[in-house]
């Protein structure tokens, strides 16, 4: 179980450097349905992985000038407040619950793939003048998006990659080279802040998640060095045809969170019936039912 897990570590961590993101959205499924951990654990430990492995791909990307360290700040301490909260209120939320929301991130985030990353015109005619990118900073969008988003991190155990880097790009006015970087160092502060929120609310696998962690980590290392010789956009969309298929079964594998079982409904009816004729004797002058051991 343990290969297999470190297997799979791989697998996530070559995706990440593939794709430059997406992939850390298969850590939970995997926690949960192939290594068999708990719906809770697997968020937690997810956070982990994606906080590790992100802050190691931020650092390559600040060696070679695409990140923004002041719009990373700014995003990422409103996101980390966000994720603290999100893990916080997960205490509200069933597993089954988690993995849905989950399996609605994933089809959310196989749109975002499909579509591909495109930066406005304007967001390049902005980005050349030098001083005018940190001027236009919508600070109240951006403090909303980042609390929004960092919620749905503590909540889901997903980066959220898909959703921060167009926010960057728009409301930050950066470049999308710059925001892929941005972005990874965004990831890797809420997810630390995530990862504390949870703390004391389930059981970690220390060691094992630290392997897990180390093997994504080179897996991420080989993925960047090979993302030259792939056809990233085709890779792209078949990745994204991917999380639709996944996204879809854990939905249906989670659908009893969108109905009330029949059980349920069955018991809410006769119970609705019962006190029917309760009321119905009381208002007709009868007497109400005798207890079960007086009626026996």
């Amino acid at each position: 179980m343990v290969l297999l897990g470190l297997s799979l570590a791989a697998l996530i961590g070559l995706s990440l450097g593939i794709l430059g993101g997406g992939g850390s959205i298969l850590t939970v499924p995997i926690f949960v349905y192939i290594l068999g951990f708990d719906a809770k654990e697997a968020i937690a430990m997810s956070l982990a992985v994606v906080g590790t492995t992100s802050l190691f791909g931020a650092a390559s990307h600040w060696r070679a000038g695409n990140l923004d360290l002041r719009v990373a700040l700014i995003f990422g301490i409103v996101a980390m407040v966000g994720t603290y909260l999100g893990a916080r209120l997960a205490v509200f939320f069933t597993g089954a619950a988690q993995l849905a929301l989950f399996a609605l991130v994933m089809l959310l985030a196989a749109y975002f793939m499909f579509r591909g990353r495109r930066e406005p015109p304007e967001v390049r005619t902005a980005s050349r003048a030098a001083g005018r990118r940190d001027q236009g900073m919508p600070l109240g969008l951006i403090t909303a998006e980042g609390i929004a988003v960092g919620v749905l991190t503590g909540l889901v155990g997903v980066g959220g990659g898909f959703l921060i880097v167009p926010a960057l790009v728009l409301l930050g006015r950066v470049p999308m080279r710059v925001a892929v970087g941005t972005s990874l160092l965004v990831i890797a502060l809420k997810s630390f802040a995530g990862f504390y929120g949870y703390l004391g609310q389930v059981e970690i696998a220390w060691g094992f998640i630290l392997g897990f962690t180390a093997v994504a980590i080179l897996g991420t290392t080989l993925g960047s060095a090979l993302v030259h010789h792939i056809p990233q956009r085709a890779l792209q969309r078949a990745f994204a045809i991917f999380l639709v298929v996944m996204g879809s079964w854990l939905l249906y594998q989670n659908r009893g969170v969108f109905t009330l079982s029949q059980e349920e409904t069955h018991g809410a009816y006769t119970t609705s019936v019962d006190l029917g004729f309760i009321e119905d004797d009381i208002i007709l002058g009868g007497n109400p039912p005798l207890p079960m051991k007086e009626a026996l």
